[in-house]
């Protein structure tokens, strides 16, 4: 009988499982961060603010965009994955905006602050 693998001996497992052990934490899914809406009003104010009133303090915006407060309270949530989907395709008249995961968790998160 022709074995594939031979028997594992003591002197072969051990090592395996000391390199094993040693690698395993790097194998590990990195921890989820919470989004964070602080840094979700620093983006929409460097990204937003030229169009939309993004803060809650009356002021006028120098287009006729939306203001986040009013995009807070429509119907639905505003996530990071439906910001994300919404800045793939912006009307005509918004720039290309291309934000990470994590850029759009926490606008989404500035978002939720909004909401009345």
């Amino acid at each position: 009988m022709v074995r594939l693998f031979p028997r594992a001996t003591g002197v072969v497992v051990l090592p395996a499982l000391v390199a094993l052990s040693l690698v395993s934490p790097f194998l590990a899914a990195a921890p989820a961060r919470a989004a964070d809406a602080a840094a979700g009003q620093v983006i929409a104010q460097r990204w937003c603010a030229s169009c939309h009133v993004v803060g809650t303090a009356p002021q006028s915006a120098a287009s006729d965009a939306p203001t986040f407060a009013a995009i807070a309270a429509r119907d639905g949530d505003v996530s990071g994955a439906w910001l994300a989907f919404r800045l793939l395709k912006p009307h005509p008249q918004m720039p290309q905006v291309s934000l990470t995961r994590t850029e759009a968790a926490d606008l989404a998160a500035y978002f939720a602050t909004l909401k009345k």
